[in-house]
């Protein structure tokens, strides 16, 4: 099998060959290892690769993904006996301890860890580039960002290193990838996969862990094999009706689908991305939806600062922890400059106004509940504007933290709100602006509802086909 060949498939193909054994497990992962030597000189999306992993080995058993190489992001990745820094300096040479639920589970997948992709520090930027590890760009464009924080999974797998990658989401970290890069970005219901037994809720219950992918198949089938609760957790979700690749090409039925293009941080909205969802809407509407312009209520100001002090406790708790364990100091040695103004912000947060930023999400979550009440999905562009060029983020050196997350509302404003509310939203890779990047459409599910979603996001893969697409930086060219 040539590079062409094996981008071109997705994981699912892939371990169907090695269920025929057509190809072997160490086959494949040479490929990917062939892919990063092709391409990530330029692209900077993976860390590492394990030599372990690459060589001939032992039955991968019989798992839907059996022998299908797969990238961990490089942060918290739970995978025992590797190394795990998190983009940033402060947590250089960390070693995980034990394995996780999520990585026994990814194992029994038949799923083979073959390197670390790149993350942005402590997962707080929309944008990957680090002290640590230096930028991560689009496979679309060698001047653009591939996103963050998962940016490193979502441009290998854009870029057809993997078929798929481990990514996390606690404010639009797998979606935000995946718009940038051309993939299918799936972030759970919160509580859908398990962070147990390191964490029960993490980022006040706004993370889930997941991965980008070729294809909606893949996310379901990979969704059938890392879902469920582990013993402890702090939530569970009612069982699933069936397999959720029994959804992919499951008749969706007649949805009730609203749509709306305006960033709700009151920018005024993009016109080619505002274009590309007015376009989606229409197809939805030709394929039998009853699609109609609505938006849930969005109090952005208040939003705001419930973020910025939710996400800043919550990383100054974590950095504290990371330099406790290792013996380091966080500075402006060890830290870029947004993670050290975020740590001292969020030191200096009383309980108070934790609770109150608490009290917030309560209040958000009521109200797109109620919104969604009427509705069975909402459509909106990923990205309310164009990714930015690599670099436009620097601007903002150790600027409150405040200030850095609504600098980034008119790009992203359509992403956390389902993160405190704790709903599913896919990314689609489903248009391409006239300079050739993509452009992302996200569908927001009711609470626990992914199979609503991936049977809209399967008909809507078949009546808009992506896997054809391919960007300049790849390892097929």
């Amino acid at each position: 099998m040539d590079l062409a060949t094996y981008a071109a498939l997705d994981a699912c193909d892939l371990a169907e060959l090695v269920r025929r054994r057509e190809v072997a497990p160490h086959e494949l992962a040479a490929l990917a290892a062939a892919g990063v030597a092709h391409v990530d000189d330029e692209l900077g999306a993976v860390i590492e690769l394990f030599a372990d992993r690459l060589e001939p080995r032992g039955a991968v058993g019989d798992g839907p993904l059996a022998g299908v190489p797969v990238l961990l992001k490089d942060l918290y990745h739970g995978e025992g006996g590797r190394l795990c820094e998190n983009g940033s300096r402060l947590s250089k040479g960390w070693v995980v301890p034990a394995d996780s639920g999520f990585a026994r589970r990814a194992r029994r997948s038949g799923l083979v860890s073959i390197g670390r992709a790149t993350t942005s520090e402590l997962g707080i930027m929309g944008t990957t580039e680090t002290a640590l590890c230096g930028p991560t760009r689009s496979p679309w464009s060698a001047e653009h960002v591939a996103g963050g924080s998962s940016g490193g999974s979502g441009a290998a797998v854009g870029a057809g290193i993997v078929p798929v990658a481990f990514a996390s989401d606690g404010g639009g970290s797998i979606r935000i990838p995946a718009a940038c890069c051309g993939v299918v970005g799936l972030k759970t219901t919160r509580g859908r996969i398990s962070f147990g037994p390191d964490a029960g809720d993490p980022l006040s219950g706004w993370t889930v862990r997941f991965a980008v992918s070729r294809s909606v198949r893949d996310s379901a089938v990979l969704l059938d094999a890392l879902h469920g609760a582990e013993p402890g957790d702090p939530s569970l979700l009612p069982p699933i009706e069936r397999p959720f690749a029994h959804e992919v090409g499951r008749d969706p039925g007649r949805l009730r689908i609203a749509f709306c293009t305006e960033p709700w941080n009151g920018v005024p909205e993009h016109a080619g991305h505002a274009a590309a969802t007015e376009a989606t809407a229409r197809l939805l509407t030709d394929l039998g939806h009853d699609v109609e312009r609505a938006a849930p209520e969005v109090d952005w100001e208040a939003f705001l600062q419930c973020m910025v002090d939710m996400w800043s406790a919550n990383t100054a708790h974590g950095i504290d922890v990371f330099a406790a364990m290792l013996a380091r100091v966080p500075s402006e040695d060890t830290l870029e400059p947004v993670s050290h103004t975020m740590w001292q912000y969020g030191r200096a947060l009383s309980a108070s106004q934790l609770l109150a930023a608490l009290d917030h999400v309560n209040v958000a979550t009521r109200r797109l509940g109620a919104f969604f009440a009427d509705w069975d999905v909402l459509l909106t562009p990923t990205l309310g504007h164009p990714q930015e060029r690599l670099g436009a983020y620097a601007a903002m050196g150790a600027a409150a933290p405040r200030d850095v997350f609504g600098g980034w509302g008119h790009i992203e404003s359509f992403l956390p709100a389902f993160n405190c509310s704790g709903q599913p939203a896919i990314s689609l890779p489903l248009h391409q602006a006239d300079d050739g990047l993509p452009i992302g459409m996200q569908l927001v599910g009711r609470f626990g509802d992914e199979a609503t979603l991936l049977r809209l996001s399967a008909q809507l893969e078949e009546a808009l086909p992506w896997r054809g697409r391919i960007p300049p930086l790849h390892v097929s060219r």
